[in-house]
């Protein structure tokens, strides 16, 4: 079986393809960013035009697929990728299974009902296309070559032309990487209170992320910190919902945690069903008492 990779980041480039590793004869890497080496049998970077946005690279990344004839096209689920791989997906009469959380030769493990369920899912095309989020190959070990390929860029027929560019801060975490991971909820009054929940992840050497609301509606966040069926979905050692009601949209970018605590004042919260430890008091004042016990 032969596996074409296809991401962003350097993290989920890795993994995916020690995943595919598992299981593949062969795995060729496609990218935009740079190359990274050691983990495919060669990898594959498509350099776009000064100007033109990286969705239009679809008409490559076709050739790509239609040149390397993989039965697996695994990909990490960023925004721009989920549009150009359902793009290709679509031009080869198929469906994306998403979020897979196991695989063999057969088959896939895939959630659906938002989260909530899993069941097991076969293409029946040829080429089957799958997302996975971070942590479902963690134990996997990339192994490879440092082949690498320049494609040579397809123009599209239609022009998608990148008008403006603005630099983002880099981000002050990377909860896809993180043993430990700590979520802010809505129980947080202010973002003041949050240096609190700050203190309690230096202590236990852990990053802190969020539930929707703190990131879409109070901007207290980056959008790299929202965990959640619509933003990260994390297999952590240890997670840590403070404040966290527990609804289903959050809960299950973490249900893959090791172990997992909560601390809510409301004794009746959804999330005390889903976690291994519960503390009931309010944030101001157990999270400070816990803090002192730490330092």
């Amino acid at each position: 079986m032969k596996t074409l990779v296809i991401a962003e980041n350097e993290a989920a480039a890795r993994e995916l393809a020690a995943g595919a590793r598992a299981y593949a004869d062969e795995v060729v890497y496609a990218t935009f960013a740079d190359p990274v080496t050691g983990i495919a049998d060669k990898c594959l970077v498509v350099e776009v035009p000064e100007g033109q946005a990286k969705e239009a690279a679809f008409d490559t990344f076709a050739k790509i697929l239609a040149d390397e004839d993989p039965q697996m096209v695994f990909f990490e689920p960023t925004r721009r990728l989920k549009a150009l791989v359902g793009r290709l997906a679509a031009h080869n009469g198929a469906s994306v299974m998403t979020d897979i959380s196991a695989i063999d030769e057969e088959s896939v493990q895939t959630r659906y009902f938002g989260g909530i369920a899993e069941r097991t899912a076969k293409s029946v095309t040829p080429v089957a296309f799958c997302s996975a989020g971070a942590g479902t190959f963690k134990d996997a070990e990339p192994s490879g070559t440092d082949v690498v390929e320049t494609v040579e860029y397809v123009a599209p027929a239609v022009t998608l032309e990148c008008v403006e560019r603005e630099t983002l801060p880099p981000a002050e975490v990377d909860l896809t990487a993180a043993d430990k991971v700590v979520a802010a909820g809505r129980g947080f009054g202010s973002e003041e209170e949050l240096e609190e929940a700050r203190t309690f992840c230096k202590a236990i050497g852990a990053e802190l992320g969020c539930t929707r609301p703190l990131t879409e509606t109070e901007d207290w966040f980056p959008r790299e910190a929202y965990i959640g069926i619509s933003g990260l979905m994390l297999s952590p050692e240890v997670y840590v919902g403070i404040g966290v009601s527990g609804q289903m949209q959050h809960m299950v970018g973490v249900d893959r945690a090791h172990v997992a605590f909560a601390i809510n004042k409301d004794a009746h919260a959804p999330i005390f069903d889903k976690v291994d430890y519960g503390l009931v008091g309010a944030i101001n004042d157990v999270l400070p008492k816990i803090n002192a016990k730490l330092s």
